[in-house]
């Protein structure tokens, strides 16, 4: 298949710049990949969509504020996204500026911090940080907008471009499925019997990097790291069980299960994790651990459109996506949601 193969029109007006007032404010688009059939609804709708004896599994990583600026000796401006950390005061990073950095070269950062380069890693910098990594960049960083959200961060991206239930630090971008989710959700969802669970995989750059080959088969996936812990995979076992489904909150979700699947292929079970992976779901991928998806619209041609086109058929999924670029739905990471069933 063609990456125009996963083209579509969008105008531009429907890229949401902002969240909704409420996290739970924003619509629901469902999609059954059975029949076809699509119904426009509202996220608080979605509690109401689910079994007592399902299982939802959230990515529960948290977005450092990963952006930060500073110069070079020759006063040439340089910004800095990190990319991962790699030890308490090294860091993988994506740099910016004029002429690129030289092997020595010192950035001067905020708080008399500095961080000297070491070496490429491909299109990526090695730099040696002053002080510590994660707390320079917590203290000193902005949040990392997707480049599709035209403005500068603001105060409120700090709190509204984080799940509510983020816990372990080390993503760059949010699993942004789960920024719908608030406390009257899951008030509703505990009321209902619902049972959840949670992985951990800590996105990287790359999730916004455009695809650049033509024939999708010649593309290679960014690595990220994930873990699936036992008490998740004991959780998703139960469902099993029971008769329920598992429904991943989110491609991320989607990408650490079926990692997980894949490297145990011989008991068809999902075991513990713990490990990068680089997992490119596409047509004709066959799906071991997932039942149902909660996504929000993705970018033309990206890769995050090409997985959910696997698991709801391609034409069907295009067929979704221009009924909400006519209903006014709005597109990705602040915009709404899509349950494929």
């Amino acid at each position: 298949m063609l990456r125009t193969d996963f083209n579509f029109e969008l105008p531009k007006e429907l890229i949401a710049l902002r969240p909704t007032e409420e996290r739970s404010g924003s619509r629901l688009l469902t999609l059954d990949r059975g029949s076809g059939a699509i119904a426009d609804r509202r996220f608080r709708d979605f509690p109401a969509l689910l079994d007592s004896r399902d299982v939802l599994v959230f990515n529960d990583t948290r977005v450092i504020p990963a952006r930060a600026f500073g110069l070079k000796d020759s006063g040439g401006r340089v910004e800095l996204l990190l990319e991962r950390a790699l030890s308490q005061d090294t860091a993988l990073v994506h740099v910016r500026a004029s002429k690129g950095l030289k092997p020595k070269a010192v950035v001067r950062l905020a708080a008399g911090t500095s961080a000297t380069m070491l070496e490429r890693e491909g299109e990526l910098f090695v730099l040696k940080f002053s002080a510590d990594v994660l707390e320079f960049f917590q203290a000193h960083g902005e949040m990392p907008l997707p480049p599709y959200i035209d403005r500068s961060p603001e105060d409120a991206d700090k709190e509204r471009y984080q799940t509510v239930y983020a816990r372990a630090l080390g993503a760059i971008a949010a699993p942004t499925a789960g920024l719908h989710f608030d406390a009257a959700i899951f008030s509703d969802l505990r009321e209902r019997g619902v049972a959840q669970a949670f992985v951990t995989l800590h996105v990287g750059a790359g999730t916004f990097a455009p695809m650049r080959a033509e024939d999708i088969e010649q593309h290679h996936m960014h690595s990220e790291f994930l873990e699936v812990p036992e008490i998740t995979c004991r959780a998703i076992e139960r469902a099993r069980a029971a008769g329920g489904r598992v429904i991943a909150v989110g491609t991320t979700v989607v990408r650490s299960l079926e990692t997980a699947a894949a490297a145990a292929p011989l008991t068809g079970e999902i075991a513990p994790y713990r490990g990068n992976t680089d997992i490119f779901i596409k047509p004709g991928y066959r799906f071991r651990a997932i039942d149902a998806m909660l996504t929000n619209f993705h970018l033309p041609e990206s890769t995050l459109l090409m997985l959910c086109s696997a698991f709801a058929g391609r034409e069907t999924l295009l067929a979704a996506y221009a009924h909400a670029v006519q209903a006014r739905y709005r597109f990705f990471s602040y915009g709404d949601a899509m349950f494929l069933t």
